[in-house]
């Protein structure tokens, strides 16, 4: 079993990191790329999807204007251990909407109701809630209550309702992260331990595997909504 704690306000340290580390850990689940773990660029993903997290966490103590809240999951039998999270956006202007942005259960804990156990807590607050996930996680989220709204890139967009939310959803830029120093670097590292013929082997595979799954998530949607 496992309680739910909710967090409108920065959360304390020990909660931060765990959550990091979960999406390190899962960063093939938890990123819209999907990037896979024996593609070379899998540790600069690592770091961007860790640094974006680490933003939104950062924005929870306001200083950003952004309306940010964090669910996590705790162990039963040890409740400082951080089995689940689900950090979502609240809609401005819409105060029973909200989308989700990232979401991870630890391994050993999944298919005990963790997830649903959270996003329960979440729709409670906020009945009017969107997710965006891949084409293989659709029934998982129709057993929970979302229903197929559209598409977003690689990922069918899903919602508790049959519409999407009109109010504006503060997100954070995270472009910069990709442009930074430290990307820059760790792309060097990889570049000298892979070689530059993998590397751009490694960046093609990423591209193709993303069209890949855009194609699948458009025609999916086309055939479950019939547009």
């Amino acid at each position: 079993m496992f309680s739910i704690t909710h967090f409108e306000t920065s959360p304390p340290e020990s909660i931060n990191s765990q959550v990091m580390q979960m999406v390190v850990d899962y960063v093939t689940d938890i990123s819209m790329v999907a990037i896979a773990p024996s593609n070379p660029l899998y540790k600069l993903y690592q770091y961007g999807m860790g640094y974006e997290i680490h933003l939104y966490l950062e924005a929870m103590n306001g200083a950003k204007g952004m309306p940010v809240e964090l669910i996590v999951a705790l162990d039963e039998h040890d409740p400082l251990q951080v089995i689940g999270f689900v950090l979502y956006l609240p809609v401005k202007e819409q105060p029973e909407a909200c989308a989700v942005a990232y979401m991870g259960v630890l391994a050993s804990h999944r298919r005990r109701g963790v997830a649903r156990g959270m996003l329960d807590a979440m729709v409670a607050r906020y009945p009017h809630a969107e997710l965006a996930c891949f084409v293989a996680k659709v029934p998982y989220f129709e057993a929970m209550g979302f229903q197929v709204i559209g598409v977003r890139g690689p990922q069918v967009l899903m919602s508790t309702r049959d519409h999407s939310t009109n109010g504006l959803l503060a997100v954070l830029d995270v472009t910069p992260i990709y442009n930074s120093l430290e990307v820059r670097q760790i792309h060097t590292y990889l570049l000298g331990q892979h070689g530059k013929k993998a590397m751009l082997d490694a960046e093609k595979q990423r591209d193709r595997h993303l069209d890949q799954m855009t194609r699948h998530a458009k025609a999916f949607v086309q055939d479950r909504l019939g547009a």
